[in-house]
């Protein structure tokens, strides 16, 4: 019989100790979540105005000449203005030109052909992170364009904002917000709306059985990459000893010819 992963299964521990600070978890948890979208927008930007319509993640968006890039999380509100959250435990995941290129595909992504540029919508892409990638002990970092030899605005509606997840201070919104972020128990979370969401999810048996779900594809996904890595190497390792042929492995792995220099140098090392 197979092995009943709802509450004996091997995911479950792990479940257990997940945050919305670990990315599979939050964007389960935050798919269709607009009410959180909206608890969490509203405290880093400081707006009790601010109404989501639609919330989404794993949005991908693609190119076909340049690099596609994933959002974790994409909202939309109802001025049509668009936010990017990205949640990021490695400080190198939130680099400042990739904060660049997610506000460039929004750009690319929401004006079409023929529209004036004046019709871009007004976007936010805001990285939550571990640690203070910034490095001036602020809670939230909010990153504008100005012209410097006037000191004035330079009012193109496109923001980034980093929030530093390592700042506490419980007795304001936002330090609650992140407390929750990192808090692995729903019953020590300050905002019941994100308490209630993840206590579905570790605690409700179709909840749990979903994010198990996850936890398979994910390990599955590992196994064929794995794979795919391997004959990858085996193949470049065969050109290299000369059993075949620069053009059959072009040709198998369906790379081209940069690409082909830049694995010979990987696997020459």
């Amino acid at each position: 019989m197979k092995k009943n992963l709802t509450f004996e299964g091997e995911y479950l521990e792990q479940i257990r100790n997940l945050t919305l600070m670990d990315d599979n978890f939050m964007t389960i948890c935050f798919d269709g979540f607009i009410e959180g979208a909206e608890l969490v927008l509203s405290t880093i930007l400081e707006r009790a105005d601010l109404s989501v319509v639609s919330v989404n993640t794993q949005v991908r968006i693609t190119s076909f000449e340049n690099r596609s890039v994933w959002l974790d999380i994409l909202a939309v509100d109802q001025d049509h203005k668009l936010y990017n959250i990205e949640i990021q435990q490695a400080d190198g995941g939130a680099d400042f030109k990739r904060a660049r290129y997610h506000s460039s595909v929004l750009d690319s992504r929401y004006l079409m052909k023929g529209e004036s540029f004046s019709e871009l919508p007004e976007t936010y892409v805001i990285f939550i992170t571990k640690n203070d990638v910034i490095g001036e002990d602020k809670p939230i970092y909010y990153v504008e364009r100005i012209i410097l030899n006037c000191d004035k605005a330079f009012d193109d509606e496109e923001h980034i904002i980093y929030v530093n997840g390592a700042y506490r201070d419980d007795t304001t919104d936002f330090g609650k917000l992140m407390h929750d972020f990192f808090s692995a128990d729903p019953n020590d979370m300050n905002y019941d709306v994100l308490a209630d969401k993840i206590r579905y999810y570790k605690e409700n048996e179709e909840g749990i059985r979903k994010m198990s779900s996850v936890f398979e594809e994910v390990k599955n996904k590992g196994r064929e990459e794995g794979r795919e890595e391997g004959r990858e190497e085996g193949l470049i390792m065969a050109y290299l000893q000369e059993e075949i042929s620069r053009e059959a492995v072009m040709r198998l792995l369906k790379i081209s010819d940069d690409e082909f220099d830049d694995l010979v140098s990987f696997y020459n090392q």
